[in-house]
């Protein structure tokens, strides 16, 4: 996602000044593609960018990336913006963001509701938050990485819809993988139960995105089932933290855990239906 999203404001004129990654080779690669600079240390990207747009995994990642001690993003950040789009926990937004003011920076959460593809077209859905402020300085930058972009309000807000987002879809994604499965044990037509179910109360986004690579078993990886595990994760803490059960997501959580501890992590979200048709996959004993 980052790497796209950095070709994409290469090409809008952006100046990227630096580049990062935990696997130094990837930056050294794209830098000579941008012709960017890969910076050695958290702490040069701060120094050579003005803006700082971070992606990472979880947030383990994030308060790494943000530490207090060691190199850090930290580091002579007065002044500067970090626009931070990975899907994390809102508790951690917010440990950022008060470093950040410690640090006499901004930041703003620029959740994306989309995938590489619209990464690199300039077509990503964001849902942001933080103060004001940030998000105007942070606009002319946004506005060439998506189509549409949604101010959802203080800083914490934007991680809580976006867990809720990915919380969804993550069902919806189980239950479109059982429903196929069932039609293929019956032995209907998968082509044709897509088609009605796209005209039904059946159809979702899922559907249009995953549907057919359930039924060819395709899962180049776009949003991984690791990362649909840990997003899912994210929503039932904040379940739990308001005393409510939502059992379809605990439901889907487990068969995404379920996928992980199979080592089929790293396959697509969609790759779920590996645990649903008949005969595809035998558990590990």
């Amino acid at each position: 996602m980052g790497a796209n999203m950095a070709r994409r404001l290469k090409e809008s004129n952006f100046d990227v000044a630096a580049l990062y990654d935990v696997r130094p080779q990837a930056a050294i690669d794209l830098a000579k593609e941008l012709e960017s600079q890969a910076a050695a240390t958290l702490a040069e990207v701060t120094r050579l960018a003005d803006v700082i747009i971070t992606v990472v995994t979880d947030d383990t990642a994030m308060r790494r990336i943000f530490a207090t001690k060691g190199d850090s993003l930290l580091k002579n950040a007065q002044g500067k913006l970090f626009i931070n789009c990975a899907t994390i926990s809102p508790k951690v937004h917010l440990e950022v963001e008060k470093l950040a003011r410690k640090a006499k920076a901004q930041t703003l959460e620029a959740c994306m509701a989309s995938s590489i593809t619209q990464a690199r077209e300039g077509t990503l859905y964001l849902m942001c938050a933080g103060d004001s402020s940030a998000f105007d300085r942070a606009k002319p930058i946004l506005e060439k990485l998506s189509a549409s972009m949604r101010f959802v309000g203080k800083s914490g807000q934007a991680a809580v819809v976006k867990a809720l987002v990915n919380m969804v879809m993550n069902i919806n994604t189980a239950a479109l993988a059982e429903g196929l499965a069932l039609a293929q044990a019956a032995k209907l037509d998968l082509a044709m139960v897509r088609e009605i179910f796209s005209q039904t109360g059946a159809n979702s986004r899922v559907l249009q995105t995953d549907g057919e690579d359930m039924q060819n078993r395709e899962h180049s990886c776009f949003f991984s089932a690791a990362h649909a595990a840990k997003d899912s994760g994210i929503a039932l803490s904040l379940a739990k933290e308001k005393s409510l059960n939502l059992p379809l997501a605990a439901t889907t959580k487990k068969q995404y855990d379920r996928m992980v501890k199979e080592g089929l992590g790293e396959l697509d979200k969609s790759g779920i239906a590996e645990l649903t048709f008949k005969g595809r996959h035998r558990s590990k004993r």
